[in-house]
């Protein structure tokens, strides 16, 4: 069977605006979650976010996209996809082929414009320039019809496993023959609808958050965009090869909608399935990038389903503490991360942790090293139990 590589990466965060950019804060310990200065919110001075510092008029000028109704997810997203294509070189012919696929992932999506759709709903005229955009599909509806994509398209909203999800379908997509090359990635910008929702479940920080600290507050929100490109390893012999995506799987611990259950089920299994499906042991992990959201519930069972799996615990560490939890983004995000930290032979520093769970005793990777890796293993765990680990490899 095919080894499935990555030929191209681009990624948008509060840390930077190219993989470039994110590289160099992930070496210096920057961390992007500041108070919000771009996006209207009730709790812009109560509590940070990793909010990209650029407008999203500068984002249609720099893109050329001034289409009516284009939404800041889609143009997140539109940054970060002509990042990766561009890295990949893909031509005009290779973007119109019927064998490129496209997987896209949000949680969001439109609905970041949450009073625009309040105000089109109550509204008995046809709507705003909008209107269009609310439909969850419309970001990579947007990508398709930019690039005039004729392969298979497809969106996937597993929360914050999304992303992961999307990297995971489209290299099955190659591996069966539906697709040459796939495009697989996720975005999601601040919005009212999720800053009001996860502040109700009461794990929002009201300070900068602090992944597997044993005081942790919980977690902040940020918004980002990253995509990658996938293809057979031998359909890549010209390119420059990133990783082997090795390993992946998918578990569901069917426990609460917003909660992972106490023994980390779920994690656990997806770690373990991703394992199985690489041929690896759990002592071949050289580094972990955890899910990591400094939620009460989330530290914990991660913890406990790493104490399970791997009987020495490998270096691990959340850069979640540098961009916020970008949610749909965030696997894709932290994909292009343990890429990095592959491509470059680097960890990088979980930030702002002080004091080790006491139950479990786990400390992240507190500074920057350099140090051989082979394997890394990159953790996504969503809402209602969908969990997801990817496994990228050194060629």
């Amino acid at each position: 069977m095919s080894r499935i590589v990555v030929t191209g990466i681009g990624v948008i965060s509060a840390i930077g605006n190219t993989v470039a950019e994110n590289r160099t804060a992930l070496q210096e310990g920057k961390c992007g979650i500041t108070s919000l200065s771009l996006f209207p919110s009730r709790y812009a001075g109560l509590m940070p976010f990793g909010e990209i510092k650029i407008t999203t008029q500068e984002l249609q000028e720099r893109l050329n996209a001034k289409e009516p109704g284009v939404t800041r997810t889609s143009l997140l997203a539109l940054h970060a996809f002509v990042e990766a294509i561009q890295d990949s070189k893909l031509s005009d012919k290779d973007m119109r082929c019927f064998d490129t696929a496209l997987i896209g992932a949000s949680t969001v999506g439109g609905m970041c414009l949450t009073d625009e759709l309040y105000s089109d709903a109550n509204k008995s005229d046809k709507g705003s320039d909008y209107l269009a955009s609310y439909d969850f599909a419309s970001v990579n509806i947007y990508l398709q019809e930019r690039y005039k994509m004729a392969g298979i398209v497809n969106t996937i909203n597993t929360a914050c496993s999304s992303s992961a999800n999307a990297i995971m379908y489209g290299v099955r997509l190659i591996k069966s023959g539906r697709a040459k090359r796939a495009i697989v990635g996720g975005v999601d910008c601040l919005a009212k609808f999720t800053i009001n929702g996860f502040n109700a479940l009461h794990i929002l920080s009201p300070d900068i958050c602090t992944p597997f600290d044993e005081q942790r507050k919980g977690l902040n929100l940020g918004e980002g965009a990253a995509f990658l490109v996938l293809e057979k390893e031998e359909d890549a012999k010209d390119k420059k090869i990133y990783a082997v995506v090795s390993g992946y799987c998918n578990c569901n611990d069917s426990f609460h909608p917003s909660s992972l259950s106490d023994e980390g089920d779920g994690p656990y299994l997806s770690m373990k399935g991703a394992l199985e499906s690489a041929n690896l042991s759990a002592g071949d992990i050289s580094f972990i990038n955890a899910h990591g959201t400094a939620t009460e519930n989330n530290d914990m069972v991660e913890s406990k389903a790493m104490l399970r799996l791997f009987d020495t615990i490998p270096s691990f560490a959340s850069t979640k503490s540098n961009t916020g939890h970008t949610l749909g983004a965030a696997g894709a995000i932290e994909a292009v991360y343990s890429i990095l930290n592959l491509t470059y032979q680097e960890i990088y520093p979980g930030l702002n942790c002080k004091e080790p769970i006491a139950a479990t005793g786990l400390l992240p990777v507190q500074t920057y090293q350099k140090r051989a890796l082979q394997h890394i293993m990159s953790n996504s765990f969503g809402f209602g139990g969908n969990c997801t680990s990817l496994i990228f490899s050194t060629i």
